[in-house]
Parts: C-alpha cells; sequence; structure tokens
C-alpha cells in the first residue's frame, strides 16, 4: 500500500516477512538498504530488485520461487537465503558472484548430480554453503597478505557500523505501530532470527580464521 511505501523509504533495514506479500513491486531506489527480510511470503517470481543496488543481504526463504533469476544487479549481496522454495533446476550463472554465504536447502536442485561442484565452482568467494562451511574457500594468496584491496573492500561492504537492529529502532518503532496487532511477536522472531545468523557466521569465521568483520545480517 502507498502509505507503507512511504514508511519504508530508505531503512538500512527492511522487514517485510510473514505479510502474505505476493510479488515484489517496483520501488523508487533505496541505495541505503543493505538487508531486505521477505521470507515466509508467498512470492513466486524474483523480480525488481534494481532499486536495491547496495543490497548484502537477501532472505527469500519460504516463498514459492522456481527460478534463480534477476539477482545480477545485486553485485554487491554477500549473503542470499533462498531455501525452501520450489527451485528444481539451478542457473548458476544468475547468481552474484560475490556471494559468501548461500542456502538452498530445501529445493530439488540440491539433489542435482553434481549440484555441490557446480555451485562452487561459480561462485569463488564463497565460505558456506546450505549452512556447510566450504573447505578452503579464502585464497591463501589473501591470508598471507596477498591482496589488501580485496580484502578492504570486503571489509567496508559486510561491516556493520551500529547493526541494523541498532540502527533502525526508529524506523522499528514506526512500523510496529502501523502494525501493532502483531508487532511483538514479529520483532521476537526477528531478533531471534538476527541472533542466529549472527552466530553461524561467527563460528564460520573462527573455524576459517578470517577477519573479516561480520556481515549485515
Amino acid at each position: 500500500p502507498p502509505s507503507r511505501s512511504m514508511e519504508l523509504l530508505s531503512p538500512s533495514t527492511i522487514r517485510l516477512d510473514r505479510e502474505k506479500i505476493c510479488a515484489i513491486g517496483r520501488l523508487q531506489s533505496l541505495r541505503d538498504t543493505h538487508s531486505l527480510y521477505l521470507q515466509q511470503n508467498q512470492i513466486e517470481k524474483i523480480e525488481n530488485l534494481g532499486c536495491f543496488p547496495n543490497l548484502r543481504f537477501l532472505s527469500l526463504a519460504g516463498n514459492r520461487i522456481r527460478r534463480v533469476e534477476n539477482l545480477q544487479p545485486l553485485q554487491l549481496l554477500r549473503a542470499l537465503d533462498l531455501s525452501h522454495n520450489q527451485i528444481q533446476t539451478l542457473d548458476t550463472a544468475e547468481l552474484p558472484r560475490g556471494l559468501r554465504l548461500l542456502d538452498l536447502t530445501g529445493n530439488g536442485c540440491t539433489q542435482q548430480h553434481g549440484y555441490r561442484e557446480l555451485v562452487l565452482g561459480a561462485l569463488p568467494n564463497l565460505l558456506q554453503l546450505d549452512a556447510q562451511p566450504v573447505p578452503g574457500s579464502v585464497g591463501e594468496e589473501e591470508e598471507d597478505g596477498g591482496s589488501s584491496s580485496s580484502e578492504d573492500e570486503d571489509e567496508e561492504l559486510l561491516s556493520e557500523p551500529s547493526g541494523p537492529f541498532t540502527a533502525g529502532k526508529d524506523f522499528f518503532a514506526d512500523l510496529h505501530q502501523a502494525l501493532a496487532e502483531h508487532s511483538q511477536q514479529r520483532q521476537r522472531e526477528a531478533l531471534e532470527e538476527h541472533q542466529t545468523r549472527l552466530e553461524e557466521l561467527e563460528e564460520l569465521r573462527e573455524r576459517r580464521g578470517l577477519l573479516l568483520p561480520l556481515a549485515s545480517l
């Protein structure tokens, strides 16, 4: 609705999960948005995400998506959750190559012969696939100090200066007023999911010995 669109102008994190959304509509450019939560809706197609050019985290879990498509404009995307959709065949060319976390569990495509090798071959920077760490995923030359520019870029892209749930308190307060009938439950679920993501990434960092900052998950 137009009233909600006005409330969602340029927050760093947008939560529209569990809202019975059937399609991703066209929006004006939201360049400040880093995290977008659209899980547990009724979305059938990935589309109209070009208005989020700086998006780093995207959750579309638990929808009705059949194809991975229209993600190439999201070149800064680092974490993508497409778990529990209806994706039977995966076209890895549609995935942004900068992805570090990818979850496709609960989709038929994960049963394809050579699925894991196919994904890892297409995404050289991947650290975690379907909640499983990727062995040897970080270039040894970067760990040994070979290329600092790439590391600095990732630090800038994945950093969380104040955290979306801290920086966005005013936004969430306004949104909760408009959705008062179930705001408390949604906030608890959001915080639990956010904490789980942070814990998974922290565990992965410790295992790999990385010095990357936490992603804006």
